[in-house]
């Protein structure tokens, strides 16, 4: 256990006497993970934890009864013990406190806080908490959220664990799978439809046929693997238009080789519904395509025109080229400023 004695240690016990929890002067040298449980918002809190270095646990949290009623910010007027009351997680949201809090997704917002409150301990928001940003000790925000603050790092896209070396590593184990397929290789990551995008059959139909006429011009071959939100119409019809050409689809059962795939291309092509998969594409330092979709994000247009700029990204026409840029990973400088508010000397 480690004692730490916080600034806002005074307004913890004062919680704690009045809402009935234990004192909390200790914590436990590790980190809560607090999201709702979506995929990319929990990768990005978990890839920064392992830079970190401190042990950590992923809570799953959910606001029952009358509080999942209220809108994110009123919800944070509710005392942080009745907060924490009528919250469901996964795992205890009790002391011992950690030293860390990781949250992502404005949904696990009003617990990270709450827990912040009672017991003092760090926290840390990826991704713009929707909230004043000086709630949190440190926010990770991409550029493209436009959102500014002394206690904001501003990172290119989303923070991940994708590395040259762990996607090589990743290659290696799996190229019994991909030994037969031709290169160049082209890793094809899908998408979906979502609020600003759409990603159905037809869209998967015609994107399918273009990348299988690029294969027989190339004499290449596709790793393909969609992603949670893809629609299982979009994948039959995506599947049917690359009938023929040497390929592999991950098909949804076992272990999804999707950091294989990013290590035995030769070039990555991204639908552009996605951050989190277009800046992991980018963690590698190969050529990223992205497929454009029907809709508009300005928050999203904002992002593609910075990966663009840095030279990470081009839009797919139909064809591949070669070039190289520095891998874009942040993940290591917000760990490292963790780190440092923290007082340890891990490194990563």
């Amino acid at each position: 256990m480690t004692t730490v004695r916080s600034k806002s240690f005074d307004d913890a016990q004062f919680s704690a006497e009045k809402g009935g929890w234990p004192d909390a002067k200790t914590f436990a040298d590790e980190t809560w993970i607090l999201t709702d449980g979506t995929a990319g918002t929990e990768a990005q809190c978990i890839a920064v934890a392992e830079g970190v270095g401190l042990p950590y646990s992923v809570r799953r949290v959910h606001p029952r009864g009358a509080l999942r009623l209220l809108p994110v910010r009123l919800q944070l007027a509710v005392p942080p013990h009745i907060r924490l009351r009528f919250t469901d997680a996964s795992q205890p949201l009790t002391p011992p406190w950690p030293r860390l809090i990781l949250s992502s997704g404005r949904r696990g917002v009003p617990t990270a806080l709450a827990v912040k409150r009672l017991s003092g301990a760090l926290a840390v928001h990826i991704q713009d908490p929707k909230v004043p940003a000086r709630l949190f000790d440190l926010v990770a925000a991409p550029l493209h959220d436009d959102l500014s603050g002394p206690n904001v790092i501003a990172t290119m896209g989303s923070v991940h664990r994708v590395s040259p070396q762990r996607v090589a590593e990743e290659a290696a184990r799996f190229e019994p799978s991909f030994a037969t397929l031709p290169h160049p290789r082209i890793a094809v990551l899908l998408g979906g439809t979502s609020g600003a995008f759409t990603f159905g059959a037809s869209e998967a139909a015609a994107f399918g046929a273009t990348l299988a006429s690029l294969v027989k011009d190339t004499g290449g071959s596709l790793l393909v693997t969609p992603s949670r939100r893809t629609d299982r119409d979009a994948i039959a019809a995506f599947s049917k238009a690359i009938k023929g050409v040497p390929q592999f689809l991950w098909g949804g059962s076992g272990e999804n080789p999707y950091l294989a795939m990013l290590g035995s291309a030769d070039a990555i092509v991204v639908t552009e519904d996605s951050v989190n998969m277009v800046t992991e594409a980018a963690g590698t330092g190969k050529p990223v395509y992205v497929q454009a979709l029907p809709g508009k994000s300005r928050r999203l247009g904002r992002f593609h025109a910075t990966m663009r700029e840095r030279g990470a990204t081009r839009s797919f026409e139909g064809r591949i080229e070669t070039w190289s840029y520095p891998p874009i990973n942040d993940t290591e400088r917000v760990a490292g400023a963790i780190r440092h508010a923290l007082q340890l000397e891990t490194t990563a």
